[in-house]
């Protein structure tokens, strides 16, 4: 691969940075990661960005060389580029990555200053392309997590960005909406990296079941406590953003668009982007139908039960030693190694008897009179039916079966349905009119209060939820949770129920 740089094309000068490169200028920017001096170029432009992290942003040819130097101690690699880099420093300005500009300061004669000295600095678009480059080259794959962790702090920046925008604080809110848009994008990505590994992972079980099974309790573990943080936090996220709007949503984008110190965006752009970022968090979280949240869930919910899938499928490849995978490489061994194709294929009617004259599962009139290592090649053809060339199927000389219903069987399960869903409701009745103190509660009355309590605190919060009976009809009971001194008991036929700092109130609905 040649390391010539295509001609440029001409650059836009009526627009700024990055935007002022087309499509395939953009593309060339990337270039130095595929030539044939990429190595070269790659320790080049690190050590620009060593300079540039020491504000020293303006480098000449010495300079550069001597930042390679400096490299090249802790780094060896650097040190192959040597003292001849204006060449590569050419390239890298002709693919724009770099800004070369003369420099008539060094000049101490006229000859010298004929000598056209150059400075070299990073181009805004170059060292996008450069830092992108680098990401993947020291990026970890296999690091990879759901953020569980960030939910109590969107919680508290939703708060937080209700009262600035009340107390008319803008640059609270320029502050407030900013984290939460770039935290909700970075969820987002560490999301989709996850189910990214996720499904590398399942690619990849057949050779390596041993790295999964290593670590397979801790990635359940990791995405049951992440879905179980959602589902806690998805009410009270969207309670939040009702709060925030409740502010005045126009007067909280205008706040942010005041503050906004970017220089190159129009008063219209910023008002525009900052609307567009706030109509982001209510998807994530207040969306009325299919929330950014419901689905983040759903997909980890179903990710779950792939694992799960994929646990019992490397369990059941380990039980029996080998996989299908595994066989089908074998044999595939076997077929290269065989000396000659009739070797082959022998192998072939060895393994698979598709050779046989009776294949097709169609006997012959008289199955004697062909004997069974006879090859189809070789024997007489049998007579097949068009329905079996044509679909597949054998001819059926009779019309389908008799489907078989067990009325009495049904009538008892259901039955049973009827008289479960009764007893619940009744039990259900007797909670909200008897109360549960001062008494002891019956197995059903237990099992109600029970179905009530995992509804109650899943929220971990004081709430009151409104929970129909079993069979889905309108007669329900009101289970509220208050706080309260001390501890309170229910007395059941299982046991004793304490509740610490909490009180159970039954009520009809």
């Amino acid at each position: 691969m040649s390391d010539e740089p295509d001609a440029p094309k001409p650059v836009d000068e009526g627009a700024f940075g990055i935007d002022a490169f087309s499509l395939d200028d953009r593309l060339r920017l990337f270039h130095f990661a595929a030539a044939e001096k990429r190595h070269e170029y790659l320790w080049l432009l690190r050590a620009f960005d060593r300079g540039r992290a020491n504000y020293q942003v303006l480098l000449h040819a010495s300079d550069a060389v001597g930042l390679l130097e400096r490299l090249a101690v802790d780094h060896p690699a650097a040190g192959a580029v040597g003292d001849d880099v204006q060449p590569l420093l050419d390239a890298l300005a002709d693919w724009q990555i770099l800004d070369r500009s003369y420099d008539g300061t060094r000049a101490a004669n006229l000859a010298e200053y004929r000598k056209r000295h150059y400075v070299y600095q990073f181009t805004q678009a170059g060292y996008r392309a450069y830092r992108s480059v680098e990401d993947v080259l020291g990026a970890r794959l296999e690091d990879a997590q759901l953020s569980r962790l960030v939910f109590p702090d969107i919680l508290g920046d939703l708060h937080a960005l209700a009262e600035a925008n009340a107390a008319g604080d803008a640059e609270e809110v320029y502050r407030k909406l900013g984290r939460l848009d770039s935290v909700l994008n970075e969820m987002a990505q560490r999301a989709a990296r996850f189910y990214l590994m996720l499904g590398d992972l399942a690619r990849t079980n057949d050779t390596r079941p041993e790295v999964f099974l290593a670590h397979k309790d801790t990635l359940l573990a990791h995405m049951r406590e992440f879905t179980a943080e959602l589902g806690r936090y998805a009410p009270l996220l969207a309670e939040a953003v009702e709060k925030a709007a409740a502010t005045g949503v126009d007067r909280m984008v205008e706040y942010a668009a005041e503050a906004d110190e970017r220089l190159f965006r129009s008063p219209a752009e910023r008002l525009a982007d900052w609307r567009h970022r706030w109509d982001g968090i209510v998807h994530w979280f207040a969306e009325r139908e299919h929330s950014e949240t419901e689905r983040l869930q759903d997909a980890t919910v179903t990710a779950i039960r792939s694992v799960l899938a994929l646990l019992r499928r490397v369990t059941e490849a380990r039980r029996g030693g080998v996989s299908r995978e595994s066989q089908l490489r074998h044999l595939a061994q076997w077929f290269t190694s065989c000396e000659s194709d009739q070797d082959a294929h022998a192998l072939f009617q060895a393994v698979f008897g598709l050779g046989a004259p009776r294949h097709i599962a169609v006997p012959y009139a008289d199955p004697e009179q062909i004997p069974g290592r006879t090859s189809w090649w070789e024997a007489e053809p049998v007579e097949l039916a068009r329905t079996l060339v044509q679909s597949g199927r054998t001819p059926a000389l009779h019309g389908p079966g008799r489907i078989e219903r067990n009325d009495d069987r049904r009538a008892l399960l259901r039955a049973g349905q009827l008289k479960e869903q009764a007893e619940r409701r009744s039990a259900a009745n007797a909670l909200a009119s008897d109360g549960v103190y001062g008494r002891t509660l019956d197995e059903p009355e237990t099992q109600a209060l029970l179905a009530l309590l995992d509804v109650a605190l899943a929220a971990r919060v004081p709430a009151s939820r409104l929970v129909t009976a079993a069979s889905g009809s309108a007669h329900g009971v009101r289970l509220t949770l208050t706080p309260a001194e001390g501890s309170t008991t229910v007395d059941t036929v299982r046991g004793r129920l304490h509740l610490d700092g909490l009180r159970l109130e039954v009520t009809s609905s």
